[in-house]
């Protein structure tokens, strides 16, 4: 029986934002990424602490707007406008969730596409689907395609089942298999027989919000095993949307939670704000 591999995103993850400081340290000005935050939600506290650390690991200028849980939305307009028009800032993150008054969707499309380092304007969607290198794709599953090909360079021909259809991680993790030549099928609450069309998949990604929904022999033998999924459990352990346990004994590769895919979301943030300052200039 071949041993299966345990994704290391930690490590992964690591290696890339080396490469990113190498390559920022070449640049003529500092990139800059501004991070607005609404309110006081906990994990989004962490979150920022976390993207405003791996600023200063790699070289980027961080620049925090923090705003209290009133702010209108004329208030985070006019913080985004600002930011659209500042020299000294190549990237712009809304922190979600935003408090339940504000209008995320109208908010986000307000950023500057070129400075979208989330990649969820819609200038940066349709870029996407339309096959356009110069977009900026979402962090997420742009992290998780750089996990599986880790694993293995050349997807072509693979069968890829991606469950889950949001558009933060969903439709864009499919049509970034797409590119890579992937027969791509999207799988989600509605989809019929589930665990059988699982098993199909050479690889296997599950961003459902449910833990553990995913089930050992729902796993094809030798698959690649992505787990977008973070939950807590009522013993206070984190847990994925995937039974990892007993995934582990049927994937060729696996991502932990935690571990995996969240260092890799980070990282490709990184890797966009450098991106966005190498065109804007």
């Amino acid at each position: 029986m071949t041993q299966t591999t345990i994704i290391d995103g930690k490590k992964i993850a690591a290696q890339l934002r080396a490469d990113i400081a190498r390559q920022v340290a070449s640049l003529p000005k500092k990139p800059g990424l501004a991070v607005i935050l609404v309110g006081d939600d906990p994990a989004s506290h962490v979150y920022v602490g976390n993207k405003v650390k791996a600023c200063q690991e790699v070289g980027i200028e961080s620049h925090e707007h923090r705003m209290p849980a009133s702010a209108t939305q004329r208030d985070v307009r006019h913080v985004i406008q600002n930011l659209n028009a500042n020299p000294d800032v190549h990237g712009i993150l809304l922190q979600l969730p935003l408090p339940d008054h504000l209008d995320a969707d109208t908010l986000i499309q307000t950023i500057a596409p070129e400075k979208d380092v989330d990649g969820l304007t819609y200038i940066n969607q349709g870029k996407l689907v339309a096959g356009d290198k110069t977009g900026l794709v979402p962090c997420t599953p742009q992290g998780s395609l750089h996990l599986i090909r880790t694993v293995r360079s050349d997807l072509t021909g693979l069968n890829a089942v991606v469950i889950g259809r949001s558009l933060l991680f969903g439709k864009p993790m499919a049509q970034l298999l797409l590119a890579e030549n992937c027969t791509v099928t999207m799988a989600h609450s509605k989809t019929k027989d589930l665990p059988a069309l699982c098993r199909q998949a050479d690889i296997l990604v599950a961003a459902v919000g449910r833990a553990k929904m995913v089930k050992g022999d729902w796993v094809k033998p030798g698959a690649i095993v992505i787990d977008v999924g973070i939950n807590r459990l009522d013993t206070g352990k984190l847990a994925g949307d995937v039974d990892y346990d007993e995934a582990a004994k049927t994937a060729a590769a696996i991502t932990p939670v935690p571990g995996g895919v969240g260092p890799m979301t980070i990282a490709c943030l990184m890797a966009n704000t450098l991106k966005a300052a190498s065109h804007i200039g």
